[in-house]
């Protein structure tokens, strides 16, 4: 157990998707072949679009994390789920790009387990007595099988939690881990789904045993009593689990926290950071955390809360996400979004979107980082940034400044919806926005009904995928405009 008073957490954030597949739907469509699922058909789950995916989750829960925080002085990035789309390509990197961060910042992907976000926020505190700041960041989109339990439990979502020195939010005072090959699931990599043992074994075995043995190490350790925690967050949404563990080891069954399955589903990795980010948008200084991950082992992190978490900045957090909801009902566009079913999508669809891998790395500021330039003689603001300035007035040469945009408010001059060009989600909305300060861009429209859009209604940019090659299995992302109601 090592005592970590001396860093803490500074600023969390985090991202839940705007749809909501209602369990109902999936569970009546199998109900002819497993009428079991009727009884989990209640509630709704997190779905991604169909340009999301765990980078772009990510990336939106960076920024409600970071907010407007000097991201100069992030010295690295972690990005841990077990359903990235890359296996070889830095799935961090691309995160890192998004966010406009140095090219000194360090990216790491951490993956191989549902308690990987929680791995990864253990050692962000430990790098912190160095004078590190870590950007940990959990994301998940995992992939189940039609007619699954998992199907109706799991969600989609991320959360990110900033680590650092300075003053903290929440003080660690320590931090425990237990490893052992306790497999409760696996997916093979050459496998599309994860194989699920017996449940009854797992809450016995798993649950009851291997998480009350951690946490009462864990308060042994640190000399903590059980029952000066206010807050116990164990990321299982099964009916009383938690709970259970609870009385096992002398918590307060008042202290459990809310695990979100009934709103969001159960988002693996990403769910510890989840709960984590929701207390503390809640908790109120001198409060006392618990944060559990399991996953082949139990890692448990104590936090207490400190003044400083009152005067964070307002941010989303996981609340103003859920609250952001559209029902869908659809389950066969759920299929269609998470490629279960191959739909006929027309001679439109059929184009080859190869990415020029020299001109991505030359436009890698403008592509993924939504980076223009700005005129320093004249002032004027423009996307992409050039050689050649773009006001008619002044065509200054070699004037441009970096400026970025992705953060910046903008609204909607022009709009279309086109039902000709293909998209996985007719309409394709699309128009011309201008940015507050300057600067303007064709950008497609998302996360919005016809009623959304209009003339002057202000849009929030969202990183998003914009196209997939499919022939060599490369995602093309880019920066999409969503209307704020």
């Amino acid at each position: 157990m090592n005592k970590q008073m001396d860093k803490g957490i500074l600023a969390f954030g985090a991202y839940v998707p705007r749809l909501r597949l209602q369990r109902a739907s999936v569970a009546r469509a199998h109900a002819w072949f497993n009428p079991g699922l009727m009884g989990l058909g209640k509630g709704e789950r997190a779905m991604a679009n169909w340009d999301e995916d765990p980078i772009t989750m990510a990336v939106e829960a960076a920024r409600d994390c970071l907010g407007d925080f000097n991201r100069d002085q992030v010295t690295s990035i972690g990005l841990s789920s077990t359903s990235l789309p890359n296996s070889d390509r830095l799935n961090s990197g691309i995160v890192k790009e998004a966010l406009n961060l140095s090219d000194a910042t360090g990216a790491f992907d951490i993956c191989g387990s549902l308690r990987a976000g929680t791995s990864a926020l253990i050692q962000a505190l430990a790098a912190a007595a160095g004078g590190q700041t870590n950007l940990c960041i959990a994301s998940e989109k995992r992939r189940a099988q039609p007619g699954s339990e998992a199907e109706l439990s799991n969600g989609d979502a991320a959360a990110a939690v900033l680590v650092g020195p300075g003053e903290p939010i929440a003080r660690c005072l320590g931090s425990a881990s237990i490893s052992m090959d306790f497999v409760d699931h696996f997916r093979a990599a050459e496998k599309e789904f994860d194989y699920h043992w017996e449940s009854r074994w797992i809450r016995d075995q798993g649950f009851n045993k291997i998480i009350p043995d951690a946490i009462r190490k864990a308060l042994h350790d640190v000399g903590m009593p059980a029952g000066n925690i206010d807050h116990l967050l164990v990321p299982l949404t099964g009916k009383g689990i938690a709970e259970g563990i609870a009385k096992k080891t002398g918590i307060k069954v008042e202290a459990v926290r809310d695990p979100l399955g009934s709103s969001l589903g159960y988002a693996g990795a990403a769910h510890p950071l989840l709960m984590l980010a929701d207390t503390l948008k809640k908790a109120k200084p001198g409060e006392r955390i618990l944060l559990v991950g399991f996953g082949q082992g139990c890692d448990v992190i104590l936090l207490e809360v400190t003044q400083a978490n009152e005067k964070l900045p307002p941010r989303l957090g996981v609340g103003g996400w859920l609250a952001r909801r559209k029902p869908e009902e659809n389950y066969i566009k759920y299929l269609a979004f998470n490629e279960l079913i191959d739909i006929d999508r027309g001679m439109r669809a059929e184009a080859d979107f190869k990415q020029p891998m020299t001109a991505l790395f030359r436009n890698r500021k403008a592509v993924l980082g939504l980076v223009g330039g700005r005129c320093t003689k004249t002032g004027t603001v423009q996307f992409p940034k050039t050689d050649i300035g773009v006001n008619p007035n002044d065509r200054s040469v070699g004037s441009q400044e970096d400026y970025p945009l992705a953060d910046r408010s903008a609204r909607i001059m022009t709009y279309t919806a086109d039902n000709l060009t293909y998209t996985p989600d007719p309409p394709a909305h699309y128009g011309m926005i201008e940015f507050d300060g300057g600067g303007r861009m064709m950008a497609e429209f998302v996360d919005a009904d016809a009623e959304d859009i209009e003339v002057g209604k202000p849009v929030r940019m969202m990183f998003r995928i914009k196209n997939i090659d499919e022939r060599r299995g490369f995602k093309k992302y880019f920066w999409k405009a969503t209307p704020i109601k």
